[in-house]
């Protein structure tokens, strides 16, 4: 089932880049391309590929009844993420096989994915449509018992853990302070970060991710602290995920942004200019941290 979580996270990265080309693109070739990225370990993405398949086939009698079931959100006025979102939650509870994927199931996914990846009210506005559309199906197996197996809880202490680096890159030009930012595919900005291979430095290993990810040959100015989460890993179960950031200092060059799915753009940005852009809720106190580092040096 966790196989199968990671799946709709991959279809609906891969409905936004096949919105974002244009639907011009084989969408298998995306998902393929989006499953060898962030699921290498997932062998078997049959079920993201029929997913995907389902959703562009039916789509325009889902779009149909995305607009009867929030008549005041005109369908492109939706955010893209909500919007596919309820398209991966109405494909599976209107036109998958009940027994493969239950009503309730497909209306929890769904809400964790608008929880994830949208905005602050996209849990709220999506369990709300397809609610609305639940009841009109009558609420089929509402008094279910699920026989899903639960992984067994492994203690705090005894989860493995994943360390990845991070990085606020500024730069000075002209008088200005600039910070270069990655853009994802969800339409947050955000910051370069990656995974630190065994036995190296984590501000080496963020070094190398901020020159993999955007070209920059950058050096390390101040330690901005670490986080950590808990995730789950459809291997393994869940696993502890600490990330340490740095604000490190570039010249003003051109950003390359390296060819790799869920990632569609980077800029630079004035200081003064990024109160405007959308951040992830748990990036914002990094940058603003940051920020006033800067303002007092």
């Amino acid at each position: 089932m966790a196989n199968r979580h990671l799946s709709r996270s991959i279809v609906l990265q891969s409905l936004f880049e096949w919105d974002f080309r244009g639907r011009n693109t084989d969408p298998s070739e995306i998902i393929n391309a989006n499953a060898k990225e962030f699921a290498p370990g997932v062998n078997d993405v049959s079920f993201a590929g029929n997913l995907m398949k389902g959703i562009i086939a039916n789509q325009q009698a889902i779009d149909d009844i995305i607009v009867k079931a929030a008549p005041d959100w005109p369908i492109d006025k939706i955010s893209t993420v909500d919007r596919n979102v309820l398209r991966i939650g109405l494909f599976e509870l209107l036109f998958s096989d009940r027994n493969e994927v239950p009503s309730k199931v497909a209306i929890n996914e769904a809400i964790e994915l608008a929880k994830t990846f949208g905005g602050e009210t996209s849990g709220r506005f999506v369990n709300g449509v397809l609610g609305a559309v639940y009841k009109e199906m009558g609420e089929p197996g509402k008094d279910a018992v699920s026989t899903k197996k639960k992984r067994p809880d492994v203690p705090y202490e005894e989860m493995p853990i994943q360390h990845l680096g991070g990085a606020v890159v500024y730069a000075r030009h002209d008088g200005d302070i600039y910070m270069a930012f990655v853009h994802d595919v969800f339409g947050h900005w955000t910051l370069s970060k990656g995974k630190i291979p065994e036995g190296v430095e984590p501000g080496d290993g963020t070094v190398a991710k901020v020159k993999e990810e955007i070209g920059l040959d950058v050096t390390v100015k101040s330690d901005l602290g670490s986080n950590e989460y808990i995730a789950n890993d459809p291997e393994i179960g869940k696993i502890r995920k600490q990330v340490h950031y740095y604000m490190v200092e570039a010249k003003f060059e051109k950003l390359i942004l390296a060819k790799k799915p869920g990632l569609d753009d980077a800029k630079w940005f004035k200081v003064s200019d990024i109160i405007d852009l959308n951040f992830y809720n748990d990036i914002l106190p990094i940058v603003t941290k940051a920020v006033n580092i800067l303002n007092q040096g």
